[in-house]
């Protein structure tokens, strides 16, 4: 099977846009702030970006609070926008219902993705944005062609942009943990819901 190449997809878009000038305004959906880092270290230059940190997958208020404060203190080192959504667990819990017992990256994790893409997009049309992509690319666990074909998808039923993108690519989730040591960001060694959380090693 023959996979598509993002990254070259993602480069061939930002070549366009700095060979005409434009600068559109884009909304990034972000886990949380070390994944953030590189994705905003290689798209800064080409768009006007907001982050979005909508996440209500994660596992307690506690956990949601720490890394919305550690987005918002590198936002404000970058002097980038950034929306903190509110916590409400219950939004993901009720597209993760029958799938709990489901293996990590299955059926579960394409139904919270799709969650997070689709509010990201309604997000930036709400908010007359032009494009609207995710950080979740950058992790070596998730599946981007499973997360583009989403956010493809959702840019069919919003008509918002869909940034192609595969943030892992040219070393960029060894570059993220570079820059989450250069900021002192807290970073997690799981995913972010109970599921996850459940199956870290003892």
């Amino acid at each position: 099977m023959n996979l598509e190449n993002y990254d070259k997809m993602m480069c061939q878009i930002l070549s366009e846009l700095k060979k005409n000038g434009q600068t559109p305004k884009l909304l990034l959906h972000s886990c949380c702030a070390p994944c953030s880092t590189a994705c905003l270290e290689r798209i800064k230059d080409y768009f006007d970006i907001t982050v979005y940190y909508y996440n209500p997958n994660l596992d307690g208020e506690q956990e949601f609070t720490l890394r919305a404060n550690e987005q918002k203190r590198l936002c404000d080192a970058l002097n980038i926008k950034c929306i903190i959504e509110e916590y409400n667990p219950q939004e993901f819990l009720s597209v993760a219902k029958g799938f709990e017992d489901a293996p990590e990256g299955g059926f579960r994790c394409e139904k919270c993705f799709n969650l997070r893409l689709k509010k990201t997009a309604e997000k930036a049309l709400e908010l007359g944005l032009d494009y609207f992509t995710t950080t979740l690319t950058v992790s070596p666990l998730k599946n981007s062609q499973l997360l583009n074909g989403i956010g493809f998808a959702v840019e069919k039923q919003t008509g918002v942009k869909f940034l192609p993108c595969d943030f892992k690519k040219r070393g960029g989730y060894l570059r993220s943990i570079e820059l989450s040591k250069q900021y002192s960001l807290y970073r997690q060694n799981y995913c972010g819901c109970e599921f996850s959380k459940s199956r870290l090693p003892n």
